[in-house]
């Protein structure tokens, strides 16, 4: 059970559940830490299908049950939360302050994968594994994603203004 919480996947997926269902009990949701959770929800899983699409889509070979739940953790929750959030916001919901706290959970995940990892001999994607690829690809590997992170949050933050002063106008 550890092991698979211990997935980024299946962390943001989580997520995305938990702001779905709050969206539903109230459209209009708000609130600092709502903030942060549904733009932790929407970055993880972005950025979950985009690792899917572009790293990790030759290192699986799903076929059954197992290919249903790939489908829908990399593909449908992916493309289907952020085409939500752009049809549906609600906005505005990213601030500066929302951006720079919605990187603690994906800093938390890093620090607790690289620790796990070297623990228990065990990481979750092998563009992680230490002791396949050693310390500096890990860590290489990483920055990339967590610079593409920085590009979409800031990418989102435009969106959600734009989106919000266009709503606003008569």
């Amino acid at each position: 059970m550890i092991q698979t919480l211990s997935y980024f996947t299946i962390q943001s997926n989580i997520l995305v559940l938990i702001v779905a269902v709050t969206l539903v009990a109230d459209p209009g949701r708000d609130g600092r830490i709502w903030r942060i959770l549904r733009l932790d929800a929407l970055l993880g899983i972005v950025i979950t299908g985009l690792v899917f699409d572009l790293v990790l889509i030759d290192y699986v070979h799903p076929s059954g049950w197992q290919l249903v739940a790939t489908i829908g953790f990399h593909y449908i929750a992916p493309w289907a939360t952020l085409l939500g959030w752009l049809l549906f916001g609600p906005r505005p919901r990213i601030d500066r302050s929302t951006m720079a706290w919605a990187f603690l959970w994906p800093f938390a995940w890093i620090v607790y994968t690289f620790l796990r990892g070297a623990l228990v001999g065990w990481y979750p994607y092998p563009f992680l594994d230490v002791a396949e690829i050693g310390y500096a690809r890990s860590i290489a590997s990483t920055a990339i994603i967590l610079g593409v992170a920085v590009v979409l949050v800031l990418i989102f933050k435009a969106i959600d203004g734009a989106q919000a002063r266009t709503a606003s106008r008569p």
